[in-house]
């Protein structure tokens, strides 16, 4: 009785042991985004994007932890219009660093459902306009900084698979709430067809635990 009340102690005591060394963690992430936007008046598509950035993990408990990140990610959208000959391009590129505070929840070891606020921001602003009229080409790039706002608040939702104990993959979807651009009694930003425009940006990545 004595060996197996000192057995089972042993293996407390590791166990402990092991959950303390990874209470927390940290390490580097990067990942594919599909960028867009959202809301009344906006017609761009999306784009293809990246992101890269840092995070951090504190587990709570075996079932909770709260994760902050701090990431680059290139922001926006697209829109193209072809006719006849007439072939116009437009592409925003607005770029922020992001600082989402996941929370969560694991259903298993492998797997945790992530949700959390995310403040975005901006640090790049530009706006491409790209015209092609039978052989004829003409590009105009517009400094968008001016025009858009310096925070960017969101929600996001998503999944992190732990392939190993240092390795995950994860998809997020981050719903902007505020509005990208400042579009009161602004000619151009009216002439460019926006309204009430928020970023949307589904995100696949991959991270390593240290």
């Amino acid at each position: 009785m004595k060996k197996i009340a000192v057995a089972l102690m042993c293996t407390i005591l590791a166990t402990g042991a092991a959950m303390a060394q990874k209470q927390f963690t940290f390490g580097p992430k990067v990942g594919v985004d599909f960028t867009n936007y959202w809301g009344k008046g906006t017609e761009h598509g999306g784009k293809l994007s990246y992101q890269a950035g840092l995070f951090m993990e504190y587990r709570v408990t075996n079932k909770f932890s709260l994760a902050p990140e701090v990431v680059f990610a290139a922001q926006g959208g697209k829109y193209e219009i072809k006719r006849m000959d007439v072939v116009y391009k437009e592409t925003d590129n607005v770029n922020y660093i992001n600082v989402p505070v996941m929370m969560k929840f694991y259903v298993c070891p492998e797997l945790s459902i992530d949700f959390g606020p995310q403040v975005g921001f901006n640090v790049y602003s530009k706006n491409t306009a790209e015209a092609k009229v039978a052989n004829e080409k003409g590009k105009i790039t517009t400094n968008m900084k001016d025009y858009t706002n310096t925070v960017d608040f969101g929600l996001g939702l998503g999944l992190t698979y732990n392939i190993t104990e240092d390795v995950f993959v994860q998809g997020r979807y981050t719903m902007g709430l505020t509005k990208v651009f400042d579009t009161k009694d602004n000619v151009f930003l009216e002439a460019l067809g926006f309204d009430n425009p928020k970023n949307g940006n589904a995100q696949i990545a991959i991270g390593f635990r240290f």
